[in-house]
């Protein structure tokens, strides 16, 4: 079981950028699929973008030429930098580490996009 943290949500303008992060607690962290989602009022949950073990990193439409997903392995952090954000990014984005065994999932930090 890895423990997982998110931050540096908050309140933004259309147009603007935040980075989050996602803190986890566990050795293993580099042995983890690590993944983003959101969920906004009245949505499912969906996923935002991917990086795997080995770097490879997998975006929904939604997210292409603005997100980016990374991770530091020597920090045991993943991120995610959200440029030219937009009202409907408005969410609260969670922070997920998949492995073949477990599937665990932080708290989640809001973002609100709003001029």
């Amino acid at each position: 079981q890895v423990q997982l943290v998110e931050s540096g949500g908050g309140l933004v303008q259309p147009g603007g950028s935040l980075r989050l992060s996602c803190g986890a607690s566990a050795g293993t962290f580099s042995t983890y699929t690590m993944n983003w989602y959101r969920q906004a009022p009245g949505k499912q949950r969906e996923l935002v973008a991917t990086v795997s073990t080995t770097g490879t990193t997998y975006y929904e439409e939604f997210a292409k030429g603005r997100f980016t997903i990374s991770r530091d392995n020597a920090k045991n952090t993943v991120y995610l930098q959200m440029n030219s954000l937009k009202p409907e990014d408005t969410a609260v984005y969670f922070c997920n580490a998949r492995s073949w065994f477990s599937s665990n999932w932080g708290q989640g930090t809001q973002v609100t996009v709003s001029s």
